[in-house]
């Protein structure tokens, strides 16, 4: 199952599955309670939102052999986490928004855990249950600011710097090796597999899990591939996935 969160024609914001014939609308929230509905949408008719809003985001870094090789850093012995705030959030289609006086932001594609239920401290062979699906990612990062900080918070914390989408897919399997790439203007940026995570799914959630508590729609974002490089003004990111489908983001100065 594909889970989208729309914003239909009518200015009504809600969750849907993705369909042959166009989303089908739910009531309430996957998270808790829905339950389907008898109409379809033509995908025409929506606007596709990010697919959730979490309480908290929860990244990884230096997840990828290649990528921490590539900024001279060696890989953790245990899981290097960081967070980012939810008003980094946007969706399919939106802006990132480079603030003024940033002088190098890169792009990150990145596999993306989205919570399904409320977990703490569980162990790895039972995180499979508390997972509701998958999403893509844009870790966007402000590459000067983290170089000059103690800590990436502002880097990493900026509006816009986080879009997330199309859908939640339900089904995915990340053990499976699924191609994860990003490309800009077109070009190809990043190629890299989810099979080669240092740290696999069930590792980071019960990792994470025993540090603070995870919420329904909380989002993990896994770490990115090598081949991260600069985006500017004009330019057009698209992160895809496998099995998840395609993000795609313009960007524009401000």
């Amino acid at each position: 199952m594909k889970i989208v969160r729309i914003d239909a024609e009518a200015d009504d914001i809600t969750y849907g599955t993705v369909e042959p014939d166009g989303i089908r609308l739910y009531h309430g929230s996957p998270f808790f309670h829905w339950e389907r509905s008898e109409t379809v949408l033509p995908i025409t008719e929506v606007k596709l939102l990010s697919p959730v809003i979490p309480t908290k985001i929860i990244a990884v870094g230096r997840n990828y052999a290649d990528h921490a090789a590539e900024l001279g850093n060696e890989v953790p012995d245990t899981p290097a986490i960081f967070l980012k705030p939810p008003t980094t959030v946007i969706g399919p289609m939106a802006q990132i928004r480079i603030p003024q006086g940033i002088g190098e932001v890169h792009h990150e594609a990145e596999l993306a855990i989205v919570m399904g239920r409320v977990t703490k401290s569980i162990s790895p062979d039972d995180v499979d249950g508390h997972i509701l699906g998958y999403t893509a990612a844009n870790d966007v990062t402000a590459r000067d600011l983290q170089r000059s900080d103690v800590q990436w918070t502002r880097a990493k914390g900026f509006d816009s710097f986080c879009p997330l989408g199309p859908a939640i897919d339900t089904e995915f399997d990340p053990s499976e090796g699924s191609d994860i790439t990003c490309s800009v203007n077109g070009e190809m940026r990043q190629q890299g597999t989810t099979a080669d995570l240092v740290f696999g799914v069930p590792d980071l959630v019960s990792f994470i899990s025993s540090v603070m508590t995870l919420l329904p729609g909380d989002v993990i974002l896994t770490g990115t591939p090598a081949g991260v490089g600069p985006i500017v003004d004009g330019d057009r990111v698209e992160v895809e996935i496998e099995g998840i489908g395609v993000l795609m983001n313009p960007v524009v100065s401000l």
